[in-house]
């Protein structure tokens, strides 16, 4: 008997990857995580402008639980490069496989939406992009310099890939002048080959003590999850690692599984813990820390930016 197994019409899966792990188990979750859902006229309006740009963001693509808050004061994290990531992480929604070419028109799209959108502040992220040569630093750049020409007077929040083994490449980003600098540890140095197999932590601290190097006045940024297995005293020690890098501003949320093929959830952390985490990091000198179950690493972001450059008006 011969069995044919159909491979065109059946739709390709969006993590391929994962696409043959066992279920794991999503735990409920606690009364202290619960979002509305997206339906006010500002998430929609939000919605028609990203459309008729053709442009991405990691709000949709990443599952984002705060696109409702955000999109209605339409504010919304632009994911450039395409929406499809050259990894396959164990906790993210974005999808995996093989990216497609760039836009050259795509920073110009951003630039215009920027506009359309009033934003006073932008976050621009990507998807890793290890098929190119500089990992799409230059296209970070051109993104940069297109919004300064639309909006002059929007602050710019970059958050980057780590750009492993993409020598210059941080140097180009850099250069562009970005406002914030932003990569995410995502997750304690332990967990880094279950949960992010394709980085290595040390090089991200790394990459972030670089940033200083090259301008000491450009503010720096990174976020991690919670609830991926890690220990309090782990915690305690990126910290202690993101500040030898000088950096100043930490974020802090609950991790949350997109699928069940994805890295369970160990824990939900409380409320009190995320304020503990929090206390502690403003003692071991952060001029800027958001800890809470719904941080997310772009989460209010324009207001946080405003509250980190007044702390340094103030030092």
């Amino acid at each position: 008997m011969t069995v044919i197994i159909d491979t065109i019409s059946q739709p390709r899966p969006r993590h391929p990857e994962k696409a043959n792990r066992p279920d794991t188990p999503i735990l409920r979750k606690p009364d202290w995580i619960r979002v509305k859902a997206p339906v006010s006229r500002g998430y929609a309006e939000t919605h028609r402008i990203m459309r008729e740009n053709g442009l991405h963001t990691v709000c949709e693509e990443a599952g984002c639980p705060n696109i409702g808050e955000c999109w209605e004061k339409k504010h919304a994290t632009f994911m450039i490069m395409g929406d499809t990531c050259s990894r396959a992480c164990a906790f993210c929604n974005v999808k995996t496989g093989i990216p497609g070419a760039l836009d050259p028109d795509e920073p110009f799209h951003v630039g215009e939406a920027t506009a359309k959108l009033g934003l006073s502040h932008i976050v621009v992220t990507s998807v890793d992009r290890d098929d190119l040569a500089d990992g799409g630093a230059a296209h970070f750049a051109q993104t940069i310099r297109a919004i300064r020409a639309a909006c002059p007077t929007t602050t710019i929040e970059v958050l980057t890939p780590d750009f492993l083994r993409k020598d210059g490449a941080l140097e180009t980003v850099v250069e562009a002048r970005p406002d914030v600098f932003n990569h995410n540890l995502e997750t304690v140095a332990s967990r880094y080959l279950t949960v992010r197999p394709g980085a290595r932590y040390f090089h991200s601290v790394r990459l972030l003590q670089r940033v200083k190097e090259l301008d000491p006045s450009m503010f720096t940024k990174s976020g991690i999850m919670v609830g991926l297995g890690e220990e309090r005293n782990e915690v305690l020690q990126l910290m202690d690692d993101l500040r030898s890098a000088d950096v100043d501003f930490l974020t802090i949320g609950q991790y949350l599984q997109p699928t069940r093929k994805h890295h369970p959830v160990v824990r939900f952390v409380t409320p009190d813990e995320f304020k503990s985490y929090e206390a502690i990091a403003y003692a071991k000198g952060f001029a800027m820390v958001s800890s809470s179950p719904l941080t997310r690493s772009s989460h209010h972001a324009g207001e946080d930016f405003a509250r980190l450059r007044a702390a340094r008006r103030k030092t």
